[in-house]
């Protein structure tokens, strides 16, 4: 244990420890709730829908491809980090071993082949989180989607005038920014009423006086 220690925080391999302290202090700020596991999670556009240039639209198409071949935006970043740092990790430890290395300088020529052969083995590792997390992902957003819902209209509203209005979905409580369906339609503070659709154009859920049975 104490040669593995003294390997670990030998120059050449202070990099890939470095990486892997950082993932499991991260994991532990996750378990006692002081972060949530998606906090540094990043959103993959793979068919790099951007308002851009023809050349910086190249760019950063390349780059969502590149990050959605090794399954980043469809699994969270620190999980593939996490399958990213132990290889790295225990790879540096024992090419820097069997090689007698303790240049910090040929240690980071030897981490550039390892972290691509990391990357390639955190992409096979986490192909099988694919199908999980999107079922995870579809599952929250049905729960937590309040079309059909009833809501409390907390600020008046009329289909001119942006009001607000609370829903339960779930064990989720929203605060919704909310519009009169109807240009009849005046909803004041406490009266109940049904969510029937979203208005993108003005960012607002469109709703209805609901009576309860």
């Amino acid at each position: 244990m104490t040669e593995l220690l003294q390997a670990a925080l030998s120059p050449p391999n202070l990099p890939a420890t470095g990486l892997l302290i950082f993932v499991l202090l991260y994991w532990l700020t996750v378990i006692v709730g002081l972060l949530d596991f998606k906090t540094l999670d990043i959103d993959v556009d793979a068919d790099g829908h951007h308002d851009v240039g023809h050349e910086a639209h190249m760019g950063v198409s390349w780059l969502n491809h590149a990050l959605a071949f090794f399954n980043l935006g469809r699994v969270p970043l620190m999980v593939f980090l996490s399958f990213v740092a132990l290889p790295l990790w225990v790879g540096s430890i024992l090419a820097n071993h069997y090689t007698g290395n303790r240049s910090w300088l040929l240690g980071l020529l030897f981490a550039v082949p390892l972290f691509i052969g990391s990357l390639l083995v955190a992409k096979v590792l986490t192909t099988p989180f694919v199908h999980l997390f999107a079922t995870l992902e579809k599952d929250h957003a049905d729960h937590t989607n309040p079309v059909g819902k009833i809501c409390t209209v907390l600020l008046p509203t009329t289909r001119e005038r942006l009001g607000q209005a609370a829903v339960r979905t779930g064990e989720v409580a929203l605060t919704l920014n909310v519009r009169a369906a109807s240009a009849a339609t005046e909803l004041r503070k406490g009266d109940t009423a049904l969510v029937i659709d979203y208005d993108a154009a003005g960012r607002c859920y469109l709703i209805e006086p609901y009576e309860l049975s």
